[in-house]
């Protein structure tokens, strides 16, 4: 059944990737380049783990933790310094640039002797992450139509679910053949080939106000003046205590609670990214028949649903199938929030902020890590029950609070964004 399940979604996945990717050339090149960077990280992930417990055996889980926090400061602190300090550079030379960069960094890994080194790397490597990212992001809307941007959102959100289920498997079938400082050369292969592709990809040139600097710093401040970017914050701390949860305490729960072993984890961790991906397929026909908003307010009301009736289905017959399918609601009521954002900040940002919208998007989203990997780290020690029942107390509040900031266009008598009524709005 599970092999039946596993082909119908693989095939469903390449028929809409087929659809989007056949209307729109340029951002077919950038789509692959986005697949390889993505793969590349994925295998430097599972690298970097084992360099810590070469480098370190006693010390290893507390080496992967550091570099992890590492990336999310990195993320926080230098995405929207960069963006702005970049602003005026062509897109072009910023990703190809990041690119470089990160090639760089992931091809000297092999050779450091000292735990420093590693986390010294790991900052340039995330920064340039960091001004890669929302780069990337400005530049898909002005490659493909609007239609097809909802599409393009939904590729790019099932390239990252696809990559969390498909890199733990590459790494392993790699590493029967090569040494684990192999993987960090093809990370460094993958991006080349990302600043390849994108090299050899004919982007539009932005306007001339979104090379302006001050547009750009000033874009942040739509984040305490719009309404709906302040219930996105809401939405985006549901999101990432799920996922905490999910990444953290997932070895835990099977490994310690189920008695199962890595294919049980790695098979909890799919249910989690098919359940996401089944949204992102469905997104385009989604988002026109209910709208934006109502898409991503029902994700805390379904992240809050799935990990109650987790909890529930623990205590009447704990088992892999309540934790796979409580898995896969979770993952769904994230891509409800996740795959929807793009639009959202697009119709958001002001004129000449795009870039600046991104970037203190995805730094404000990854804030929020900082507090739940903590705290899902301390819940490792919890009953099952209590861990996944404060997870539904922590995204129940986050639903009403969305709810009440992000009032439907017919309800808002003069809100802070003075938008007129969108999709988004809906």
């Amino acid at each position: 059944m599970y092999d039946a399940f596993s082909m119908s979604l693989f095939f469903a996945v390449v028929i809409m990737v087929w659809r989007v990717l056949a209307d729109f050339a340029s951002y077919r090149r950038v789509f692959y380049a986005q697949v390889v960077a993505l793969a590349g990280t994925g295998l430097a992930t599972v690298a970097l783990a084992l360099l810590a417990y070469d480098l370190a055996p006693a010390q290893a889980g507390r080496v992967v933790a550091t570099a992890l926090t590492i990336k999310m400061l990195a993320y926080v602190g230098a995405g929207p310094l960069l963006t702005t300090v970049l602003v005026r550079v062509p897109r072009k030379a910023v990703l190809v640039g990041s690119d470089a960069v990160r090639a760089l960094a992931v091809a000297c890994l092999p050779f450091v002797d000292q735990v420093w080194h590693v986390y010294a790397l790991i900052a340039v490597l995330q920064c340039a992450s960091a001004a890669f990212t929302p780069t990337f992001q400005e530049t898909i809307p002005e490659l493909v139509d609007d239609r097809g941007y909802t599409s393009a959102l939904a590729l790019s959100r099932l390239a990252y679910d696809l990559e969390a289920m498909a890199s733990p498997l590459l790494a392993a079938l790699l590493l029967l053949v090569v040494p684990f400082d192999g993987l960090f050369a093809l990370t460094a292969l993958g991006f080349v080939a990302s600043g390849l592709l994108v090299a050899t990809t004919a982007l539009p040139a932005p306007a001339a106000s979104s090379r302006d600097p001050r547009r750009a710093a000033a874009s942040w401040r739509v984040f305490v003046t719009d309404r709906r970017l302040l219930a996105l914050s809401a939405l985006n701390t549901a999101v990432a205590v799920v996922t905490a949860l999910v990444l953290v305490d997932t070895v835990v729960l099977v490994r310690s609670h189920l008695g199962g072993g890595e294919a049980g984890v790695a098979l909890a961790l799919a249910c989690f990214g098919a359940g996401s991906m089944v949204v992102a397929l469905t997104l385009g026909r989604s988002v026109d028949r209910f709208g934006i908003r109502a898409l991503m307010v029902s994700g805390p009301v379904v992240l809050t649903v799935g990990a109650s009736a987790t909890a529930a289905g623990w205590v009447l017959a704990s088992g892999p199938v309540v934790l796979g399918v409580g898995w896969a609601v979770l993952g769904a009521g994230c891509a409800l929030i996740s795959a929807p954002t793009g639009r959202l900040l697009r119709e958001a940002a002001p004129e000449g902020g795009l870039a600046g919208v991104f970037a203190a998007q995805f730094s404000l989203s990854h804030a929020c890590f900082l507090v739940t990997y903590p705290l899902a780290g301390w819940a490792e020690g919890l009953d099952p029950v209590l861990m996944l029942g404060g997870s539904a107390l922590l995204t129940g509040l986050c639903a009403p609070a969305a709810a009440r900031l992000w009032r439907p266009a017919s309800a808002a008598s003069g809100g802070a964004s003075g938008a007129s009524s969108t999709v988004a709005d809906r």
